[in-house]
């Protein structure tokens, strides 16, 4: 990888890591248009800058993270805050290890990711319909962020989004679009530092983590982990703002138009590959 293609990869994912668009899909397109080949440094580099993406939600909500929102019971308060994302996150534990061999052979069908676009992003398009935009929410309780847990295991369909799985599941539990949205990144930190701990633990194993020191690998590392962190910053704070206001259409029209476009360069014989 060069530096231009570590920026524009980076990029993509500070973008969509967030979005309702599902961040496969887009690695897919990204990885293929700019002809990075299938290496283990890109599989460890696609790895490790979510943690670019996992810090820009910590640094954006650093109260929510580490301040106690509630004086009149202290530290019990934040204990319940933390509480609840441990609580929204055993479902994906559990499903992710009872189910890990599949859910790493589906990861390799672009067909599927297409698809799942194209039909998630048709649904989309009646969202705003089905769910409304209520100006107040339900309080957000244990047993609502277990259900949005299971929400957000849909999205181990890769394609799907795990962003929109989760949101979608709180405003299921009838929170508003803001609060579902918040929720989602919230749950992403435990989600997404566990899953890449897991990734990191199995090249480690596989003796692949040695690549990192080659050549200037640990320097592009670093720069798509600033560029993730920088540019994840950028698309939490536009996605609240516009999810508030104008719901899932236009995120549903581009998902149909970024799951054909992968679906016609298959058909014309692209070989278009996950990363890593």
């Amino acid at each position: 990888m060069d530096l231009f293609q570590t920026i524009i990869i980076a990029i993509v994912e500070g973008l969509t890591e967030f979005l309702p668009v599902s961040s496969t899909g887009h690695m897919i397109i990204a990885q293929s248009l700019l002809g990075v080949e299938s290496t283990p440094f890109v599989k460890a580099f696609t790895v490790i800058i979510q943690f670019g993406a996992i810090l820009s939600v910590v640094c954006i909500y650093w109260k929510r993270f580490f301040t106690i929102p509630d004086k009149s019971i202290g530290l019990k308060s934040l204990f319940n805050f933390y509480g609840k994302l441990v609580i929204g996150v055993i479902p994906a534990v559990v499903l992710g290890l009872l189910f890990n061999d599949s859910i790493e052979k589906n990861l390799g069908n672009v067909t599927l990711v297409a698809w799942m676009l194209m039909i998630v992003g048709i649904f989309m398009c009646f969202c705003n319909k089905i769910f409304g935009n209520k100006t107040e929410g339900e309080k957000l309780t244990y047993k609502r962020s277990f259900i949005i847990g299971f929400f957000q295991c849909i999205s181990m369909i890769p394609g799907v989004s795990r962003s929109f799985a989760t949101i979608i599941g709180g405003m299921a539990q009838k929170m508003t679009r803001k609060e579902a949205a918040e929720f989602s990144f919230f749950l992403a930190v435990p989600t997404m530092f566990g899953a890449t701990c897991l990734e990191l633990f199995k090249m480690l194993k596989g003796g692949q983590m040695a690549i990192i020191n080659e050549g200037n690998n640990l320097s592009m590392l670093i720069i798509g982990s600033i560029v993730s962190f920088i540019v994840a910053i950028i698309a939490i704070k536009f996605f609240i703002r516009f999810l508030t206001k104008y719901g899932f259409t236009a995120f549903g029209i581009y998902r149909i138009i970024v799951g054909g476009l992968i679906l016609l360069l298959l058909h014309y014989g692209f070989s278009l590959q996950m990363v890593g």
